[in-house]
């Protein structure tokens, strides 16, 4: 069974006794030496993580995922790590980050993700044969740029043909469904956004996660936390999924209660509808470009 680099696991027996002893020891021991009071804390340590593990073999057990996470040019951050955060707390499970090659990704515009550039792991050319999940992020206007992208779009129609789930968060729908893989299937999208999905032939939803069938959609960035649980409930089980969300104390208690156009304040609504506007012109616009060349 394989360990996540930051599975709740692992992140326990951190918490255990083995940094206070190396702490307690570590005036008293030769640069580089483990005293024998810390070798056998950790000892100790290790031995209590494998039992546990056994003892909770039945919650944690399940077939090897593999799990492929779409990268590119312009997304939102938030997009990406919302739900690898969530993935990255499953049990025997391989994650791709998707992209043409594995040559750091970043924003051809200043922006968080300028600062903080991502590495795929996977170019798309050895991306396994067949996916459990099949993922893209959003994040405009990189997302609009890949719905017009041949080979972003061939590589989505090739590995959306076989995928168990396939999956999206915010504008990462309007990818899925250039490629010809939401058409009459209900989803979602960031709100600004949700209504151009009816143009790629999608049945437009409202809900923080959509489910139809195997196609799973979020709402917009930080629905992406919610989604991750949602589809590692679907993966593994239920108690798997609450587990993950404790470990993550994922307990949202938001200060203010405008996360949506309907709870929002109207001044804010209409000022993000103003800033938004445009970018829905060019959204439709190219779904209706990206349907064209489908047909």
């Amino acid at each position: 069974m394989t360990l996540p680099r930051r599975s709740f696991t692992r992140w326990l027996t951190a918490l255990g006794a083995v940094g206070a002893a190396a702490s307690t020891h570590a005036a008293d021991t030769p640069h580089g030496a483990a005293s024998a009071p810390a070798a056998a804390t950790k000892a100790s340590a290790e031995a209590h993580h494998t039992e546990a593990m056994q003892r909770y073999a039945s919650l944690l057990a399940g077939e090897k995922l593999v799990i492929g996470m779409v990268v590119y040019p312009g997304m939102f951050l938030q997009d990406l790590v919302g739900p690898l955060t969530v993935f990255e707390a499953l049990m025997n499970r391989d994650i791709h980050l998707l992209w043409k090659t594995t040559e750091p990704v970043g924003n051809e515009s200043p922006g968080p993700q300028a600062l903080i550039p991502v590495t795929p792991t996977t170019a798309f050319k050895d991306c396994p044969e067949k996916l459990d999940v099949l993922f893209v992020p959003g994040g405009v206007p990189g997302t609009l740029t890949v719905m017009e992208d041949p080979e972003v779009i061939a590589f989505l129609q090739q590995q959306g043909a076989t995928a168990r789930y396939v999956t999206s968060v915010c504008t990462g729908s309007l990818a899925l469904g250039a490629a010809g893989l939401l058409k009459g299937y209900r989803a979602t999208s960031h709100w600004a956004t949700r209504d151009v999905l009816r143009d790629l032939g999608a049945i437009p939803a409202k809900g923080r996660i959509v489910v139809d069938r195997n196609r799973i959609t979020g709402g917009g960035v930080t629905a992406g936390i919610d989604f991750g649980l949602a589809l590692v409930a679907l993966l593994r089980s239920p108690l798997y999924a609450k587990t993950v969300q404790l470990y993550l104390e994922y307990d949202p208690a938001p200060p203010f209660n405008a996360g949506s156009p309907e709870k929002a304040p109207r001044v804010s609504r209409a000022f993000m509808l103003d800033m938004f506007a445009g970018m829905v012109v060019t959204a439709k616009a190219t779904a209706s470009r990206a349907m064209a060349r489908l047909d």
